[in-house]
């Protein structure tokens, strides 16, 4: 299972807990802020609305599951196993890449039951941590979920959670939008180290445990709002589940991302900022964290445009110091393509140095 440290972040602080990726994935560790004005909150249960009866409630919430649930699947590899939520009528399915890791052949079950169906590899990002796959034949009488528009949630909005916890096909857990524009970073999973930053992600209370990745997070309208990627321990008592803590990417990241693999097998405007560096991380003579190093200047680097080399070590990025991998992540994630930002650098003859860097895009 996949973990990830959430701790004070870019824009503001956050609580410091372990997230888990819940896809039978490998530990790790990251760091997640809120660049959101909205307050956390967090409920095991979801009030009725006012003036909704209990009756009525129950209605809608058993409406909801007999629109959505037929439409998410449990996604199987020989490494693990996770969720995902059938896009269309082709048979194109999104998960998360974490779910599909390294391998390109899975099967696909139903909730309804029946045999399972093979599926192959679209598409991967793993640095949004989204992947489609595709079951053949025009999807095998799979039947394609309703993706709402994620802009519109608001803080306290009831939802429920649809996906393959333990490998327990076709399970519903229930809560509330708990807070709104949190970013989260984590490992892949996979024990090389690759960074996965989700920004503008969904905090919900809605249960998401080992497996549930890649599902459907679903609004009163019956509409996915969101695919669940992860869910919280809590250090500070032996890493025990932290309740009503998890994390969601939104509909509005996901189907941007989902169309592009779908067209063209990789993700060529993500709509995400990047420096157009390779890089690693440096420490100082004490073995603190003390700057990320550029290995590797990409073709048309936006970081080489503006002065940078190989071997020049930033410090800070739009004023937000970046002593390690996971800070520059998070930093670049609250960034947009074509933005002029201030970069602090050491060279490596020891001077240091500011350029103005204009933001390439974080493609894949």
């Amino acid at each position: 299972m996949q973990k990830q440290r959430v701790n004070k972040g870019v824009a503001a602080a956050a609580v410091c807990v372990l997230l888990s990726a819940a896809a039978g994935c490998g530990s790790s560790a990251a760091k997640s802020s809120d660049s959101s004005p909205a307050a956390s909150s967090s409920s095991s249960s979801a009030p009725s609305s006012p003036g909704q009866s209990s009756d009525q409630l129950q209605t809608d919430y058993e409406r909801m599951v007999g629109d959505v649930l037929p439409s998410v699947v449990q996604i199987s590899t020989d490494s693990g196993l996770g969720s995902g939520v059938v896009y269309d009528s082709k048979g194109d399915i999104v998960t998360n890449a974490h779910v599909v890791g390294t391998a390109t052949s899975f099967k696909v079950t139903q909730p309804t039951g029946g045999q399972p169906l093979t599926a192959t590899l679209v598409g991967s990002y793993p640095a949004g941590d989204l992947a489609v796959i595709r079951v053949g034949n025009g999807g095998g009488g799979l039947r394609p979920a309703k993706f709402g528009d994620s802009t519109k949630l608001r803080v306290g909005q009831i939802v429920l959670a649809m996906g393959s916890p333990l490998g327990l096909t076709g399970t519903v857990t229930e809560g509330i939008v708990s807070a709104l524009g949190r970013t989260v970073t984590s490992n892949d999973g996979t024990g090389g180290g690759a960074a996965i930053t989700v920004g503008d992600a969904i905090q919900t209370s809605a249960a998401i445990n080992n497996g549930n990745s890649g599902g459907a997070l679903v609004d009163l309208s019956s509409e996915v709002v969101g695919i669940p990627s992860s869910a919280a321990l809590n250090p500070e008592l032996g890493n025990s589940a932290a309740p009503g803590i998890g994390f969601a990417i939104p509909t509005a990241t996901a189907t941007r991302i989902a169309d592009q693999l779908i067209a063209a097998g990789k993700v060529t405007d993500s709509g995400r900022a990047a420096l157009g560096v390779k890089v690693i991380g440096v420490v100082d003579n004490t073995g603190a964290a003390a700057g990320v190093g550029i290995a590797e200047l990409e073709p048309n680097s936006a970081a080489g445009a503006a002065g940078l080399k190989v071997g020049d070590v930033i410090t800070a990025v739009n004023g937000t110091p970046t002593p390690d991998l996971t800070t520059l992540s998070q930093v670049l994630v609250t960034l947009t393509p074509g933005q002029q930002v201030k970069v602090d650098y050491t060279a490596s003859d020891g001077s240091k140095h500011t350029a103005t860097v204009t933001l390439g895009t974080l493609n894949g």
